[in-house]
């Protein structure tokens, strides 16, 4: 049968708890394959046998269940801000309350306080009679109208406007919180392009990214975004890439320079020759991983989750068993119905249901803000527990595009140009780091032979015809050279003809990077494919102890099993997402250094470094240490608060407002807690 995905946006949903409860419901339904709310996005993503017709209505429908005030949008249309008018009727409740304080008249006391408790209790109790009518689901809305009513009925008739006065005021400073942490973290990748200036003969006329063309031609101005990958045709300029890298420094571009879509153009005109469609560049690629990183929930996550669908029910009984129970210890009913009340108030789980997923939001989007792109939570909280980390050497380690370079011919009949031109022929076609840096520096001016049957056999080499000639350029064991050096080798029908000696060069930041991980107690090794003096020298100058050399990508996959097996998942390995991506793919966490506009590396790996610099691995795993400290701030805080707080209620020590500040307050605290993340 065939499978729909659609996409939908929930507007006004600001309960994580109803979120989930909208998730499982989905998940439930036999016509749905799988559904995702991403509670940070207000997103729903949706794969299902259903065609679009249906669907919608079926879905409100689910949704409304959960939370009547959530309405299930095609578009990213402006969602309904209620801020003014939830202010407006809290204002006027609040009047009705101070008006029956100063009237002493007994029936004009009464009125104003029924009108009071109406305006006030109006949206909460309607929320959970809806509720409760369409699927019997049990929330704070239903726990709040029950205790103010309650209240009212037990004259504590002051005490039940107290509770509700500062629940409409914790409801709404909660959404304005959790507004403002969505827009900060929205405003960090808010890259993507509005339009792109489509030339077309002697006019330019704007149009949809996504409408663009591979070979098209787009004008860039000064202060617009980038809106496609592409080359530079004509004129030069300085582009900032921090939206993509985190780093403030500009790169000067020129004719024939390759520029990346999410970029801003700071100086002046150029024209781009598009070498990918929209769906395909780096912005959308970046656009999407961000937007769906809330998917892939941590484990932390997904037990807040379940243990939220069943915390409420239980306090519910229990609060019923205290009003039942307390008056056999001769504890007045009226006194123990006011103890289960503050019991109710109490109980609802919102601290902890909404701080848990924000926290690695948060966490995402601050890695986001320094070049990081984390797929998932689940990959941000792993990284803290990390005990090994396996670093590949040619462009991790080593810049993997500085090189010096040695160039010895074998045989006099062969001109250095001819030379050239067989190793440019192959390399082309290459996306290793070592082929990118031949191009680099000899590809200019070299017109290419016509070649075919081309084959790169990974971890050796490449090999390919040119007018019958078979053309082998690769290692030394590849192109069967008995002196093992580290030259890259051109064989002419199996006879030796040319070597190219590559010297890379260490990053700068590689030895604080490995003295840094070393301190904190984590095992590191490497494993490359080059031989065994070069990767020892390379070892031995950044302080790796334990090296693994002349792998082939199998070789890699074979040792990293071993290595996961023995720490219990807990290995990173990092690479440079082309080569390594079966290692990248098995590691507990898959990091890559593949570069910005590297679609292999962001394929292939849980996280991807966009600049390439090993210092983001020291800020990665900070993020992630102080995000999975802050969720367990949260927990604890919220947890231990409550419980205290249900414990003196039953003891009737606690009142209405220890009720409140347990429900209401500690989520104000929790979501604030949260924004530390984002402060260095």
């Amino acid at each position: 049968m065939k499978s729909y995905k659609y996409k939908f946006y929930l507007s006004n949903l600001n309960c994580a708890n109803c979120a989930h409860k909208i998730e499982v419901l989905l998940n439930n339904e036999i016509d749905v394959t799988s559904a995702n709310v991403n509670f940070a996005k207000l997103t729903l993503l949706l794969e299902t046998t259903l065609s679009e017709k249906n669907i919608k209505r079926k879905i409100s429908k689910i949704v409304e269940s959960i939370d009547p005030d959530v309405k299930v949008l095609s578009d990213k249309e402006e969602q309904n801000n209620k801020l003014i008018f939830d202010l407006v009727r809290l204002g006027l409740g609040i009047l009705f309350v101070c008006l029956s304080l100063i009237f002493d008249e007994k029936i004009i006391n009464q009125v104003f306080i029924l009108l009071a408790y109406v305006i006030l209790l109006f949206r909460t109790c309607k929320k959970s009679l809806k509720m409760l009518l369409k699927g019997f689901n049990i929330d704070e809305n239903l726990l709040v109208t029950i205790s103010c009513i309650g209240a009212y009925l037990t004259n504590n008739i002051h005490e039940g406007l107290m509770v509700i006065i500062l629940y409409e005021i914790g409801k709404i400073l909660e959404q304005k919180a959790v507004n403002n942490s969505r827009k900060s973290i929205s405003e960090l990748m808010d890259i993507k392009p509005l339009y792109a200036n489509l030339i077309e003969g002697e006019e330019v006329k704007q149009i949809k990214p996504e409408l663009v063309k591979v070979g098209d031609l787009i004008l860039i101005k000064k202060g617009e975004k980038i809106p496609l990958d592409g080359v530079v045709v004509e004129g030069k300029s300085k582009i900032d890439n921090k939206a993509l890298t985190g780093e403030s420094r500009l790169q000067s571009v020129d004719v024939n320079d390759e520029v990346l879509s999410g970029s801003i153009n700071t100086l002046n005109v150029i024209v781009l020759k598009v070498t990918k469609l929209y769906e395909d560049s780096t912005v959308s690629q970046i656009l999407d991983l961000v937007e769906n990183a809330s998917d892939k929930k941590a484990k932390t996550e997904n037990f807040v989750s379940k243990a939220a669908k069943i915390y409420t029910p239980i306090v519910l009984i229990l609060a019923i068993l205290i009003a039942l129970v307390l008056p056999l210890f001769q504890i007045s009913f009226a006194d123990a119905i006011y103890r289960a009340l503050v019991f109710l108030v109490v109980s609802c789980p919102c601290a902890m249901a909404i701080s848990v997923p924000l926290s690695y939001f948060s966490g995402i989007g601050a890695s986001s803000k320094k070049g990081i792109l984390i797929k998932g939570s689940n990959y941000l909280e792993k990284v803290s527990k990390i005990e090994e980390i396996i670093f590949d050497k040619t462009g991790t380690i080593t810049e993997g595009d500085s090189y010096s370079y040695d160039l010895k011919i074998l045989d006099s009949k062969y001109s250095k140009e001819k030379i050239i031109k067989y190793y440019v022929s192959g390399e082309k076609f290459s996306n290793h780091p070592i082929a990118l840096a031949i191009m680099k520096k000899y590809a200019k001016n070299v017109k290419c032979f016509q070649i075919n049957n081309f084959e790169e056999i990974s971890g050796l080499g490449l090999k390919y015809n040119v007018n019958n000639i078979e053309v082998k350029i690769g290692s030394t064991n590849f192109c069967q050279d008995n002196n093992n050096d580290n030259a890259i080798c051109l064989c002419l029908n199996d006879k030796l003809v040319a070597k190219l000696y590559i010297v890379d060069k260490i990053k700068n930041e590689a030895i604080n990077t490995i003295v840094f991980l070393k301190k904190k107690g984590i095992k590191v090794k490497m494993f490359t494919g080059d031989n065994k003096d070069i990767a020892l020298n390379i070892a031995n100058k950044v302080g790796i102890d334990e090296v693994q050399y002349e792998l082939l990508p199998k070789d890699k996959f074979k040792l990293l099993e071993k290595d996961l097996e023995k720490y219990n998942g807990k290995v990173a390995f990092v690479g440079d997402g082309i080569n390594d991506a079966p290692a990248l793919r098995i590691a507990g966490v898959g990091i890559s250094m593949g570069g910005i506009g590297s679609a292999s590396a962001i394929e292939a790996s849980d996280i991807v470094i966009m600049n390439d610099n090993l210092d983001s691995l020291l800020t990665l795993w900070k993020i992630s240490l102080k995000t999975n400290k802050i969720v367990k701030q949260n927990l604890l805080f919220a947890m231990g608060i409550k419980i205290l707080v249900l414990l003196l209620s039953g003891l009737g020590i606690a009142t209405m407002w220890q009720a409140v500040f347990a429900d209401t307050g500690l989520t104000l605290l929790t979501i604030l807690n949260t924004t530390r993340i984002f402060k260095k």
